[in-house]
């Protein structure tokens, strides 16, 4: 982290139930139910040119994880947005010029009943709303522009809709984590876990959605043991727009080796073209014109090239440790 990063650090606000606290003492009891249960859902935003992007979009899938866990929440859809935009302008002060604000909101069901005596009585969800530098969590990612990622799939299966939700954003996550782990462990730092469903069908990145395109068509697979990723669905968007078609079927990894091009699709980073399964080039191994439309079109319709604005984040970081790694580490 930088001298300038540690400066923003000390400045940064945290919204908690109503209050806004120091980012270092935004603290959540011991005894709430996401340490408990892992019983939290998330979202996590973005904004271009510093105005968020499909923020209303990501608290409607927010609000319908809260409704199917039957958090009893009492902030309205309206009243938390407003929140989102509070603590935007509360911390952009003191965030630099190029920044670009990443959200974070978490809620839980707070506290569980048998600890009610500690909180006299009071038992309500948590809600936490966090704000800091987009440039953290697309530390390193620049290059892969370029270079493409190397989709591995690991032993670690997607976990169906029938055993728990995928499409609720949660907070359970250790699956995601164990099939980082078993992938980070191969050689190259391009490496990206894609999980297949129990039935060998193509699911979902460990935080990201996957696309194939096969004769000038895109391809994504079913949603049913995913989650629907807002940019994913921003896909369908950019593809009406480009007059491009755009379906959703069962994808096997034989359809993957054998797609002229593929990319992931995710929050921070947008768009990233997949160039290898399991180090097999798909297509000539390179981003295809697909991805590459795509990507123009959502640069030219948010106002930012993202591929460069990337770049000179990773290039600005690397330059300023001493042995030119990244001083950040990228979690999805």
């Amino acid at each position: 982290m930088s001298k300038g990063d540690r400066v923003t650090h000390r400045g940064r606000l945290v919204y908690m139930n109503g209050m806004f606290v120091p980012e270092t003492e935004a603290k959540i009891s011991i005894y709430d139910s996401a340490l408990m249960f892992g019983d939290m859902v998330f979202e996590m935003t973005r904004s271009f040119n510093k105005k968020q992007f499909k923020l209303r979009e990501h608290l409607e899938r927010l609000y319908a994880s809260i409704k199917y866990v039957h958090i009893p929440m009492t902030m309205t859809i309206d009243q938390m947005e407003q929140a989102c935009h509070e603590v935007v302008a509360k911390n952009d002060p003191v965030f630099e010029q190029d920044d670009e604000h990443r959200l974070m909101i978490n809620v839980s069901r707070g506290p569980l009943a048998i600890y009610a005596d500690i909180f006299d009585g009071k038992l309500e969800p948590t809600v936490v709303i966090a704000d800091f530098p987009l440039k953290w969590t697309v530390a390193g990612m620049g290059k892969l522009f370029d270079t493409g990622i190397n989709a591995v799939i690991p032993s670690q299966r997607a976990i169906p809709a029938h055993l728990l939700e995928p499409k609720v954003k949660n907070r359970s996550r250790i699956h995601y984590m164990m099939a980082n782990i078993e992938v980070s462990n191969l050689p190259g730092d391009n490496n990206w876990a894609l999980l297949l469903d129990p039935d060998g069908f193509i699911a979902e990145g460990t935080g990201d959605n996957f696309f194939i395109v096969t004769d000038g068509t895109i391809v994504t697979p079913e949603p049913r043991n995913i989650l629907r990723g807002i940019s994913r669905g921003y896909i369908f968007e950019l593809a009406k727009q480009l007059k491009l078609p755009c379906v959703e079927r069962n994808i096997e990894p034989y359809d993957v080796t054998t797609s002229d091009e593929a990319f992931m699709t995710g929050t921070p980073f947008c768009l990233l073209p997949v160039t290898k399964l399991n180090g097999v080039p798909i297509g000539d191994g390179g981003m295809g014109d697909v991805t590459r439309r795509l990507l123009a079109r959502w640069s030219e319709n948010v106002g930012v090239d993202i591929p460069a604005q990337i770049k000179q984040w990773n290039q600005r970081s690397a330059s300023r440790t001493s042995d030119g790694s990244t001083p950040y580490r990228f979690k999805r």
